[in-house]
């Protein structure tokens, strides 16, 4: 069954005018008055409706029964990560959010191939919360991820206290740690977990150590150096498993 994520207050019994761009959707999709549709709109738990009119350009809906399904893993993770290039960012925040991923930071550091700043950024970071959508609708998650405004990853680290939280968990992925994945807690923290990975070439060493001075843990995912876009579906997966996000 469709499902369309619409930024609007939703109550049964409704008859609400679907947005713009879901109404792209209904037409690529052939959608017809009568079908039966899911609609979301990211704060928790989900609605069958019903389309009752369908226009060239404007569709209405009838709002059903709430349905209190939630999806979310056992944990919060945020995903701060470095500036991929070309479509590795978007494929990353997609499969992020497929696995679980709860906000997002991109990051820009010494080693970022792609340079972004003032409205450029801005562009960015509304495109990637648009892949975030993209990603709930197609997985099933009725919340939606937040990607934060693209940071300096100094001034980023500035930003969190110098030692988490006793609930806390902040890790930083690095080929140089000499602690491996199973030395992580085997239940999950009830605190925020922050997951930090550089982008293509890594975090220099400056960068790491500045990070393991704001209470980042270098961890390491085994013998082979794996690709940006790699490591962090990788470790959500690993996490996921180990946690009981599946």
């Amino acid at each position: 069954m469709p499902r369309f994520c619409v930024d609007t207050p939703l109550h049964s019994d409704a008859v609400i005018a679907l947005p713009d761009d879901v109404v792209r959707h209904v037409a690529v999709l052939r959608l017809q008055p009568g079908d039966s549709l899911v609609l979301f709109n990211g704060r928790g738990g989900e609605y069958g409706a019903e389309l009752v009119e369908v226009e060239r350009r404007s569709a209405r809906a009838k709002i059903g029964e709430f349905r209190a399904i939630e999806t979310e893993p056992p944990y919060r993770l945020t995903l701060a990560q470095g500036i991929a290039g070309g479509d590795k960012m978007d494929w990353l925040i997609e499969k992020a959010v497929e696995l679980g991923a709860s906000g997002f930071v991109p990051l820009a550091t010494a080693r970022c191939v792609v340079r972004l700043a003032g409205e450029r950024a801005q562009r960015r970071q509304q495109h990637w919360q648009g892949v975030v959508r993209a990603s709930c609708e197609q997985c099933g998650r009725n919340r939606l991820p937040e990607v934060m405004p693209v940071r300096e990853l100094g001034a980023w680290l500035d930003t969190l206290s110098r030692e988490p939280a006793p609930d806390e968990l902040r890790l930083l992925l690095s080929p140089r740690a000499n602690i491996g994945f199973a030395a992580l807690p085997e239940a999950p923290p009830q605190g925020d977990v922050t997951l930090l990975i550089g982008p293509e070439g890594g975090l220099s060493a400056d960068e790491e150590a500045a990070a393991v001075e704001q209470g980042f843990t270098a961890v390491g995912l085994g013998p082979r150096v794996l690709r940006t876009e790699t490591a962090g579906i990788a470790m959500l997966a690993a996490l996921a498993s180990r946690w009981g996000g599946w």
